[in-house]
């Protein structure tokens, strides 16, 4: 029976997941794991330009990996005619901005799975693998969103997200030094991780999200941004108003130099990836993004004049 009475939980207001028709897991990678499971397949070509955490299934499921260089727009430089039947091949819509470049390796590749982690409202395309992970975007603690028409027969257990959300209700209550050792413990917690059904926690604060807001919000500041910053960003990017990014990259051959005046005025940006540096030559295009590109929040926490406020230590 259903209990009646006693306690509260947690009151939010109840609407619909965004992506609710989707298989729902509890982590980015392991959705990747799902379609490698599978598919079957063999041999596995990613970016050199990704987060290592897509090594951990290829790594579990003791598969063959190749890497590939992108181009300046983010564009993948490879031969497609090399792909056999077994291969995948990995693309990601890097920070939400990439949907062109998704639609035009799609036309050109066979077994494509695209990763749509720093994409949450880019659409699936019919008939190609993608996952998504929202809290790049939202406050959760996990959680995964996965579209593939093939299925494993597989009864997985259920998520539990309890003990990994201390960081989301700390930053409430106090600033948000306090809690960022916490939020790394939480990532290094999603390490290892079986794949299992996304935590009903997870889920209810999903439900909970007004969506249109929050990607209004959101490329309403990408798009302040860059009406300042354009001439000055070494990246040329055409956005579109359908396309909802989850941060604004903008390269200066100064960025490292401008990432620490930033954070020394708590100015938190992400480093992606730092993995990616011990993996390339200096001289590499992948390099020199991993080290200058600084990645300036746009989320929906945040007004204009939030914005505004960083906006004179990048000039």
């Amino acid at each position: 029976m259903k209990a009646i009475g006693g306690y509260f939980e947690l009151e939010l207001p109840k609407s619909e997941e965004y992506h609710k028709e989707a298989i729902r897991l509890n982590t980015g990678r392991n959705a990747f794991e799902y379609i490698l499971r599978a598919r079957n397949y063999e041999e596995i070509y990613l970016p050199y330009y990704t987060c290592d955490v897509m090594l951990e299934p290829i790594e579990k499921l003791n598969l063959k990996v190749h890497f590939y260089s992108i181009d300046e727009n983010f564009g993948p430089v490879f031969d497609f005619s090399i792909l056999k039947s077994s291969d995948a091949f990995v693309y990601t819509n890097y920070f939400g901005i990439c949907d062109k470049q998704v639609l035009e390796v799609s036309k050109k590749c066979i077994n494509l799975i695209i990763d749509n982690s720093q994409a949450f409202y880019a659409n699936p395309l019919p008939k190609v693998d993608t996952f998504y992970s929202p809290r790049k975007f939202f406050g959760i603690p996990d959680g995964a969103y996965l579209y593939t028409n093939v299925l494993l027969n597989t009864n997985f257990g259920q998520d539990v997200s309890i003990s990994r959300i201390e960081h989301l209700t700390g930053r409430i209550e106090k600033e948000a030094e306090a809690y960022y050792k916490i939020f790394q413990e939480n990532d290094n917690l999603l390490s290892g991780q079986p794949i299992k059904k996304m935590s009903n926690f997870t889920k209810r604060i999903l439900e909970s999200i007004d969506y249109k807001v929050a990607a209004k919000k959101r490329l309403k500041n990408f798009l302040f941004l860059h009406d300042f910053l354009k001439n000055q960003n070494e990246l040329k990017f055409e956005i579109k108003n359908d396309m909802i990014p989850m941060v604004y990259p903008f390269l200066s051959k100064e960025g490292n130099k401008l990432k620490k005046i930033l954070l020394q005025n708590k100015i938190f940006t992400a480093t992606y990836w730092p993995n990616v540096t011990s993996q390339v030559s200096l001289e590499s295009l992948e390099y020199n993004f991993t080290q200058n590109i600084i990645f300036l929040p746009i989320d929906q926490r945040y007004s204009e004049n939030d914005i505004a406020s960083f906006l004179e230590f990048l000039y």
